[in-house]
């Protein structure tokens, strides 16, 4: 039940009174219907002024006050809320060494607790965890709204941890050494206050640490712009540099990669979202690593780098395909050679799937690899005998979505999941790195999906591309036209959409009658790094293109019409619902933009935001001509018949920013368009930091999507 709140969004012309904004213009400023370049709502961007607090109460009251007081409201929150806290849940596991370690979250333990417990108890579903931490208790105690945000163990023996706490749910965290034998945090130990850390054991008395150090010390992004080697004992501000970037950089990173008895320190200096410069540290020197600045440097297994290609590359004269994963032994490598091994070339229909951790995972002597054809998932298992690589399929379950879910360095263990829309999750343990696997846990029915199938279809983008998506039909579906449909979409950072089960979207729109569909649009990586690019900074138009031609798909099928069509997104897919609202808002019923990015004129400058001028450009060159074509805060029309949006956000969002969903709704306001706004108080750039929280999300926007579709019950 990975995404067990996934779903779409629509809206409705209920009524709503629309609150007077115009008082809220400083004095002596005039509403204009173009965004001058003085924006009137720039105040908005002070996340924490007494005058945008007020008016984010403002718009609660009257949206809460609508939306939770309509009839379908209690009980689709009070089950969300069951399906959340619920006892059947997979509780997902951590791999480390012989033990599994996770965090839980439940009625009585709203901020969790992290535990643990043996791997044979876990794989035989024993339920008698030991406890290492209760996030509740340390709350009340320290007085303090701490949301769990993981914890770095130091292998092999996985004692000390650090271990990660963001107040309210915020990117940024407090650092804290932690002791897994003692069940206590460490006196004197690691500790880091609050802050945007990148941090990585070297050694027991040793962490490699970027952070904030003072003025200059970040970059524009937020992030640390220099590494430190911070020894045990040490005071942080004299532990010395080893490692710096450039203010414009997104990032600077050393982090040790081990390799059974021996480790690499690998010091990334993250140029762009997507490019980074790597070298290797050792014996107090730098070395150039002489990959592609775009490539992913997966894991070295012994003493072989693996590399996966983002673009085409020629070392030696000779040509490695885009999306190509290669094997080269790294002494030879950083000696000059360039003798590579093809472990995966990759087809026109076939990707690796992209992120770190999800597509390629190491054990202690095995390499597997999850990939995709044609959005449907396959695991392989490459094993380094007598100086060449073997490949190896291991069994796994067809037609669905596969997460590589843990592994670790000190076994041939590993978890996966499957999961289908319509199949509940089920995790796999594969023992000797996927040679025998077998079911441990799964989930039960969390709705009746009697009647209900599943289908994949093809839409035909404005230039022609084939462009896949998925489609769920309700039990006693006709294709008659009238169907509520929900379209789910991304569209960004080389993420795919996968055909996952969602336990929320399901009880929530499904079980009720309604139609789901995901599309896998350009931009994500659903094909590979290809499929990405092709919707990258000037291109990102063909991204919109393609949700435009899966929505047409949708309606051309007799699925639904316009009227019962509605969206939703988050992030980047906030974004993207926001392109749907002002470019087409014929084709919708109803949308739903959550976290979002909306004003791109001012993205780079608040919060995280300049580390995506990789994906969208730079507004502040001559990218603006072509970031200005699709802009959703830029291209309000005063005139346009839009869908009342729902628009949701977070005040603790460090991440993305909640001005742009607060201005975009000042702005609509001020045109007389109807809105929807909810700003959580709490939770981060995840919108939410418990299960109430989560169930009453969740609640808010499908009572909103089944009025906004004219469905009843809103």
């Amino acid at each position: 039940m990975r995404n067990a709140t996934q779903g779409t969004a629509a809206l409705v012309a209920i009524s709503l009174t629309v609150l007077t904004v115009t008082a809220l213009l400083p004095a002596g400023e005039t509403m204009s219907a173009e965004t001058p370049d003085d924006d009137p709502w720039i105040w908005l961007e002070e996340v924490a002024g007494e005058r945008a607090l007020s008016w984010v109460e403002g718009r609660n009251e009257a949206s809460l006050g609508y939306l939770e007081s309509r009839p379908l409201f209690p009980a689709l929150k009070k089950r969300s809320l069951e399906i959340l806290d619920s006892d059947e849940r997979i509780p997902d596991p951590a791999l480390r060494g012989e033990l599994v370690y996770n965090f839980w979250q439940d009625a009585d333990n709203r901020r969790g607790l992290w535990r643990r417990m043996a791997l044979d108890d876990y794989a035989r579903g024993a339920t008698d965890w030991e406890v290492l931490l209760d996030l509740d208790a340390l709350a009340r105690r320290e007085d303090e709204d701490w949301v769990w945000k993981g914890a770095s163990c130091l292998p092999p023996e996985y004692r000390r941890c650090l271990v990660s706490l963001s107040r309210g749910g915020a990117d940024a965290t407090v650092v804290r050494e932690f002791d897994t034998v003692t069940g206590r945090f460490v006196d004197d130990g690691f500790r880091l206050e609050e802050a945007k850390h990148i941090v990585s054991w070297a050694d027991e008395g040793t962490l490699y640490v970027g952070t904030d150090f003072g003025p200059g010390s970040l970059t524009d992004s937020g992030y640390a712009r220099t590494a430190r080697l911070w020894r045990r004992g040490q005071p942080l501000a004299e532990a010395p540099e080893i490692f710096a970037g450039e203010k414009t950089d997104v990032a600077v990173s050393v982090v040790r990669v081990r390799d059974g008895d021996r480790h690499y320190d690998i010091a990334s200096r993250g140029k762009t979202f997507f490019t980074s410069e790597r070298y290797l540290y050792r014996d107090g020197e730098l070395m150039e690593i002489g990959i592609p600045e775009d490539a992913e440097l997966h894991a070295i297994l012994e003493g072989q780098m693996i590399v996966e290609l983002k673009s085409a590359w020629s070392p030696a004269g000779r040509e490695y395909p885009q999306g190509a994963l290669l094997a080269a032994d790294f002494a030879a490598f950083m000696d000059g050679e360039r003798d590579f091994e093809v472990l995966i070339e990759p087809g026109p229909a076939t990707a690796i799937v992209s992120g770190a951790g999800t597509g390629v995972m190491r054990t202690r002597n095995h390499l597997v690899v999850n990939e995709l054809e044609d959005v449907v998932n396959r695991l392989t298992r490459f094993t380094r005998q007598r100086g060449r690589w073997t490949r190896q399929r291991i069994e796994a379950p067809e037609d669905g979505d596969i997460t590589l879910v843990s592994a670790t360095e000190t076994s041939d263990s590993f978890f996966f999941r499957y999961e289908s829309f319509l199949s509940p999750d089920t995790l796999y343990l594969a023992r000797d790195g996927g040679s025998k696997t077998g079911e441990v846990r799964s989930l039960p029915d969390y709705f009746d999906t009697d009647g209900m199938r599943v289908e994949q279809h093809f839409a035909t983008s404005r230039d022609g591309t084939r462009v896949p998506y998925f489609l769920v039909l309700p039990a006693g579906f006709e294709a008659d036209g009238d169907t509520p449909t929900l379209l789910y979409g991304y569209g960004g950072f080389e993420v795919s959409m996968a055909a996952s089960y969602s336990a929320v979207l399901g009880s929530s729109w499904l079980a009720r009658g309604g139609a789901y569909a995901l599309a896998n649009i350009r931009g994500g990586g659903e094909y590979g790094p290809r499929w990405h690019r092709a919707a990258l900074r000037e291109h990102r138009q063909r991204a919109y293109d393609d949700f435009i031609a899966v929505a047409e798909d949708l309606i051309e099928r007799g699925i639904t019409a316009p009227a019962q069509l509605g969206i939703r997104g988050g992030s980047n897919g906030g974004l993207l619902t926001g392109v749907m609202l002002t470019q087409r808002p014929d084709l919708f019923g109803g949308v739903v933009v959550q976290v979002p990015l909306l004003d791109m004129k001012r993205y780079h400058k608040l919060l995280a935001g300049a580390s995506w001028m990789g994906e969208y450009g730079n507004p502040d060159t001559d990218d603006w001509n072509f970031i200005a074509e699709y802009s959703p805060y830029h291209n309000l029309d005063p005139e346009a018949d839009y869908p009342r949006a729902f628009f949701t956000t977070s005040t603790r969002d460090d991440r993305v920013h909640p001005a742009h969903a607060r201005k975009m709704v000042a702005r609509m306001e001020a045109m007389g368009h109807d809105v929807l706004y909810y700003e959580n108080t709490v939770g981060g750039h995840a919108g939410a930091s418990d299960n109430a929280q989560r169930a009453r999300v969740e609640a808010l926007i499908y009572t909103y999507l089944w009025g906004a579709l004219g469905a009843g019950g809103g």
